[in-house]
């Protein structure tokens, strides 16, 4: 579980086959700040929204440190990971702990679709983002409500059919990768999994009573 509070912006070392027989599975190798010592093979991180388990880390040859970590193809086709190439930034949160403060909201790391950024506009010192989401998801998302972009999470301020927006202050704009997006990119959705189970709870009932 994560909080949508991201704590690094990652880049893309290397993206390669992983081994015989998973052509369509990627390995990825993400340059971190964090210490590589205290990262646990099978620990789970968040990488731009999509949990991602540690499958090596270690450091370059420059000190720097990495950890490697797997997608499939099924990730690949679902998400934006399959568009990801060598030097591309992305948002990392390591998983939630017992204890931690929740200063965001509850985050699965499970990309139910993606998003497309529709239009960035300054807005005083903070920045008016507005995005188009897939119809079936669209439901989902309600003002005032949280959402996960990118492993970010958001407040929407305004929904209008299957557009959306949310304001973006400055410490946001600096400490993730929405600063290097521009309209018409692609960018990981979750909805807010509270969302999910109403809308379950609600077809559920709905079928009983029919």
């Amino acid at each position: 579980m994560f909080t949508g509070i991201i704590t690094d912006i990652g880049e893309i070392v290397s993206v390669t086959a992983p081994r015989a027989g998973a052509a369509e599975d990627r390995r990825l190798r993400i340059a971190t700040a964090y210490d590589p010592d205290g990262i646990d093979i099978g620990a789970s991180i968040a990488c731009s929204g999509c949990c991602l388990t540690v499958i090596e880390r270690g450091r370059d040859g420059g000190g720097r440190a990495w950890f490697d970590a797997e997608a499939s193809g099924e990730t690949l086709s679902k998400t934006t990971l399959g568009g990801w190439t060598q030097g591309r930034h992305i948002n990392l949160e390591r998983a939630a702990k017992v204890g931690d403060e929740l200063g965001g909201h509850v985050v699965l790391g499970h990309v139910d679709g993606v998003a497309r950024l529709v239009s960035v506009t300054p807005e005083g010192g903070s920045w008016r983002l507005a995005f188009e989401v897939p119809a079936e998801l669209a439901g989902f998302i309600a003002p005032k409500g949280s959402v996960t972009l990118d492993g970010i999470s958001l407040t929407v301020n305004e929904v209008d059919g299957t557009r959306f927006g949310v304001n973006i202050i400055p410490h946001t704009w600096t400490n993730t990768t929405l600063s290097e997006r521009t309209p018409g990119d692609a960018i990981n959705l979750e909805i807010d999994v509270l969302a999910r189970y109403v809308a379950r709870l609600n077809e559920w009932q709905a079928g009983i009573r029919g």
